[in-house]
């Protein structure tokens, strides 16, 4: 767990209270702070899966939380949101559950032997979700809603779409498992 990789997604997780604090806030610029917390754990995600495979320090701590501090970060902005009333639920739901499926099923697949490895798409739906976190933060400070709207369905859209990718990709292990499981 020591090594920098796994540091770094530590200090993911530490900077999650840190940005809500800041979102929470009735500071003048509690906002921008949030944003500035916000974008630098979520760059981190970056740097720390980077400096593990150019160091080779590719761990099963990092591989179990790396998407989870990920999940755990998009999903308390987007928590925190709904509870200021600034974003609606429903929206929320729907990302969330995306994330925390896509976690049983890699579960699930890991369980049974089988890696299911972040794909493109994945990645894609991870820098359109914090795209779309950043515009709503910024609504309507510098951010008109029309264009917070369009990202945040941008990144609902990706979300789903990346979801039934991944149970694609997983459905014929499912299958097998659950054809063992009743022969049992």
């Amino acid at each position: 767990m020591g090594n920098l990789a796994n540091k770094i997604t530590i200090l993911r997780i530490m900077l999650i209270p840190v940005f809500m604090a800041f979102l929470l806030s009735r500071l003048p610029l509690g906002d921008w702070l949030a944003v500035a917390v916000f974008v630098v754990a979520a760059l981190t995600d970056s740097v720390d899966g980077y400096i593990a495979r150019k160091h080779n320090q590719i761990t099963v701590f990092g591989q179990f939380f790396d998407p989870l501090a990920d999940k755990l970060l998009i999903s308390a902005a987007l928590i925190t949101l709904v509870g200021q009333g600034r974003l609606s639920a429903w929206l929320a739901m729907i990302i969330i559950t995306r994330e925390f499926a896509v976690s049983g099923l890699r579960f699930f697949a890991w369980t049974n032997g089988k890696v299911v490895p972040a794909s493109s798409l994945g990645k894609i739906k991870t820098v359109s979700q914090v795209l779309a976190i950043i515009f709503w933060i910024l609504k309507p400070a510098i951010v008109s809603t029309i264009a917070a709207d369009i990202v945040m369905g941008a990144a609902v859209t990706i979300t789903i779409v990346s979801g039934v990718d991944y149970y694609i990709k997983i459905r014929p292990n499912l299958e097998t498992a659950v054809s063992s499981s009743r022969k049992e």
